[in-house]
C-alpha cells in the first residue's frame, strides 16, 4: 500500500493567525489546513494517509522515510515554506505533487515539484492517481471547467488532532458574483457560486461534532452570501442542527457589504449561529471603490453607506471583522487619517489593513501591465514590499501604511479597548451567541491575559474589563477574547516594526560606509577593519532580535547577507546591496482565508 504524506506548509505571522493570541491558551495554529483534508477524502483506501501540519509539528526525517509520495497545498504568504519542504524532499528522493492557489497562479516559476494538480481537483485527481500509479503521469493536471461542488469528499478530520487547533472550518460555497478589480477569487473560481447541498453541510457537521468538536467553526467561503437563494436554504437547517444540541458551535465567516441589504438572511445567520463576519470594506473613499469595480460597497444616496452597513450588522448581533487597503489609485495624504477614524468610530477591533498588491491574472494586474506600472519583482509576504507603481509617493505611501497600523494597534492598545467597547456598545446580546460562563473561568482568562501584556497595556486593560463588567457583563466572555486578539495584533505590529527596522538599519549602516569614503573594491587596509566592525554591529543587532519574532520568510538572513556582500572587498559581479535590501513590515491579511 502506497504511503501518501500530506503536508501544509507554514504560514508566516499574520493579523489573521492570531499566533500570539492562541498562546495564552497553549493552542498551535488557529485552522487546520482543510484543502489538505478534503484532498485526503479523494484517496482510495489502498493508500496509507499521514498529515503533517508545520503549523503545528515539524517535518521529522522518519516522515520522509515513510513516505513513498509528499502532496502538499498552499497559499502565496506559505511559498518560503513550501520551498523549504520541496528542497528537503528533494534530498530523500521522495516525489512531490504540488496544488492549491499559490501554484495554480504560478506553477511555472516553482521548481522540485514533479507533478502539478492544479485548479479544484475534484474532477481530476482520481485520473492523476491512475496515470502515477500505471507510470503514465504527466507534469501538469489543469481541471477542463469549475466542478460540481457537490463532488467534494467529507473532509478528513480524522488524520488530525482537533485540539492543536483555536476552530474548525468547512467550505460551503465557492466563487463570488463579484470581479474586484484586485482580487484573484473570479479567477480561481468562477463568478458562479457553486454551493454544497444542506444535506452535505449538515453530514459536514456531524462528523466534526462525533469526532468531538465543540467551539468556533469558520465557513471558509469567499462570500457566504454569493449565492443567496442556496445560503436561504442552508441556513435554517445548521440552525435546526445547532438548536437540537444547544449550539456547540460559534458560526463566523466571510461576505460582501451588501449583505445588510438582506435583513432576512442576517436574522437567519443569528438563528443558525454566527456571531461574526469579515467584510472587504477596503476603503470609506467612494471613487477610489467605484474604480475597483466593487459597487457592493457604495451607495449613492448615503454618503455613510459602509458606517451604516457595519452599525446594523452589529446591532443585528454579529462584530464585523474589516479588510481595509492603502496604495489606491485614488488614495491621497488623507486616506490615512480616514481609514484610522472609519474603524475607530465603527468599532471593528479586528481591521486587517494591507497596501494593494497587483496579483497575477486579476484585472488590476492586467490594467497595471497595459499602464507600464508593474515592477518586475515577486509577490513577497512582505507587507511593505509593493509590485507596482503607485500614484502616490511610494515612501509616503508606506509610512503612512506603517502609521495607520501603529495607530489602530498602538503600544498601550487604548485605540483598540475603544474600538472593542464601541462595538459592545452596539451589539445585540443574542443569548444562544453569548452564553454565561462561570466565574472562576473569567477570572483566569484575565489573569493569563494580565500575564502577557507590557506593564502600559495594564492600566487600560483594567479600565476595559471594569467598563464591560459594569455596563455590558453579558459580554464579559467575548470582552476576554478580544483582549487576546488585541494583544497579537500589537504584539505582531511591534514583531514587524522591529524586522522592519533592521533592514532599515543596514541600509543606513551601508550609506554611512559608502559616505565615509570607504571603497568596497579597495585593497586590504583601515577599510577591511570598517567593513569588520560594520558587519560585527549588524550581526549583534540581528542576534538582539528576538527568535519568537523569526520566521522562514522573514527576509533578515537575505539582509545580512546582502550587507555583507555590499560591503565585500571582492569584486561584485552584480548591482550594488543599497538599491536591492528588502523592507519588511505587517504581512498583508490573505483575502480569503484560503483552507482549502
Amino acid at each position: 500500500m502506497p504511503n501518501a504524506l500530506l503536508l501544509s506548509p507554514r504560514h508566516p505571522p499574520t493579523y489573521w493567525g492570531h499566533d500570539y493570541a492562541l498562546e495564552i491558551v497553549g493552542i498551535r495554529a488557529a485552522f487546520p489546513p482543510l484543502g489538505l483534508l478534503t484532498v485526503a477524502g479523494m484517496f482510495p483506501s489502498r493508500y496509507n494517509l499521514r498529515v503533517v501540519d508545520l503549523n503545528v509539528t515539524s517535518l521529522e526525517d522518519a516522515d520522509l522515510e515513510w513516505a513513498d509520495l509528499v502532496f502538499t497545498s498552499s497559499m502565496i504568504p506559505q511559498r518560503p515554506s513550501l520551498e523549504q519542504v520541496v528542497e528537503r524532499c528533494n534530498r530523500a528522493q521522495v516525489p512531490v505533487i504540488a496544488g492549491g492557489p499559490h501554484p495554480t497562479t504560478f506553477h511555472e516559476e516553482m521548481e522540485g515539484v514533479d507533478y502539478f494538480v492544479l485548479d479544484e481537483v475534484e474532477e481530476t485527481f482520481p485520473g492523476f492517481l491512475r496515470d502515477l500509479e500505471n507510470g503514465t503521469a504527466q507534469a501538469v493536471y489543469r481541471a477542463p471547467r469549475k466542478p460540481d461542488v457537490t463532488l467534494a469528499p467529507l473532509p478528513r478530520f480524522d488524520l488530525i488532532q482537533l485540539n492543536d487547533y483555536y476552530s474548525m472550518c468547512l467550505q460551503f460555497s465557492r466563487g463570488c458574483p463579484f470581479d474586484c478589480e484586485f482580487c484573484d477569487i473570479t479567477k480561481l473560481y468562477g463568478r458562479v457560486s457553486r454551493t454544497k447541498s444542506p444535506r452535505q453541510m449538515v453530514a459536514e457537521f456531524d462528523h466534526l461534532y462525533e469526532l468531538g468538536w465543540r467551539g468556533p467553526l469558520f465557513l471558509v467561503d469567499d462570500n457566504f452570501i454569493g449565492n443567496k437563494h442556496e445560503a436561504s436554504r442552508l441556513l435554517p437547517a445548521i440552525a435546526e442542527w445547532q438548536r437540537e444540541r444547544d449550539h456547540p458551535y460559534s458560526l463566523f465567516t466571510e461576505a460582501s457589504v451588501n449583505l445588510v441589504r438582506m435583513d432576512d438572511l442576517m436574522d437567519d445567520m443569528i438563528e443558525a449561529g454566527f456571531d461574526s463576519v469579515f467584510l472587504g470594506i477596503e476603503t470609506p473613499n467612494p471613487k477610489a471603490l467605484k474604480k475597483m469595480k466593487k459597487p457592493q460597497n457604495i451607495d449613492m444616496r448615503d454618503d455613510n453607506y459602509l458606517f451604516t452597513a457595519v452599525r446594523r450588522i452589529q446591532q443585528k448581533g454579529m462584530q464585523v471583522l474589516g479588510g481595509f487597503i492603502l496604495g489606491l489609485d485614488d488614495d491621497d495624504d488623507d486616506a490615512f487619517d480616514a481609514q484610522i477614524e472609519f474603524i475607530q468610530e465603527a468599532g471593528i477591533p479586528m481591521a486587517l489593513v494591507g497596501l494593494l498588491t497587483a496579483l497575477k491574472g486579476t484585472n488590476l494586474w492586467t490594467r497595471l501591465e497595459r499602464e507600464n506600472r508593474l515592477l518586475d519583482r515577486p509577490v513577497e509576504i512582505d507587507g511593505t514590499s509593493l509590485n507596482f507603481k503607485p500614484q502616490m509617493d511610494p515612501g509616503a505611501l508606506v509610512e503612512g501604511y506603517l502609521r495607520v497600523l501603529e495607530t489602530i494597534y498602538d503600544p498601550t492598545l487604548e485605540n483598540y479597548f475603544d474600538r472593542c467597547l464601541a462595538m459592545l456598545d452596539h451589539l445585540n446580546p443574542v443569548p444562544h451567541l453569548h452564553k454565561p460562563v462561570k466565574g472562576h473561568i473569567l477570572y483566569a482568562g484575565i489573569m493569563r491575559i494580565r500575564r502577557h501584556l507590557t506593564p502600559e497595556q495594564l492600566p487600560p486593560f483594567s479600565r476595559y474589563m471594569a467598563k464591560v463588567a459594569k455596563d455590558y457583563p453579558q459580554f464579559l466572555p467575548l470582552a476576554i477574547n478580544l483582549a487576546a486578539t488585541g494583544h497579537h495584533c500589537e504584539k505582531f505590529t511591534r514583531q514587524q516594526a522591529v524586522l522592519r527596522g533592521f533592514k532599515e538599519y543596514l541600509k543606513a549602516e551601508l550609506a554611512s560606509f559608502h559616505e565615509s569614503g570607504s571603497d568596497p573594491g579597495s585593497a586590504a587596509g583601515p577599510e577591511d577593519d570598517s567593513r569588520r566592525k560594520a558587519l560585527q554591529r549588524a550581526e549583534a543587532r540581528r542576534n538582539a532580535i528576538p527568535d519568537e519574532f523569526r520566521f522562514a520568510g522573514d527576509g533578515i538572513r537575505e539582509g545580512l547577507a546582502a550587507f555583507e556582500l555590499a560591503l565585500s572587498s571582492e569584486p561584485r559581479p552584480t548591482a550594488p546591496a543599497t538599491a536591492g535590501l528588502p523592507v519588511l513590515g505587517a504581512t498583508a491579511p490573505s483575502r480569503r482565508a484560503e483552507a482549502i
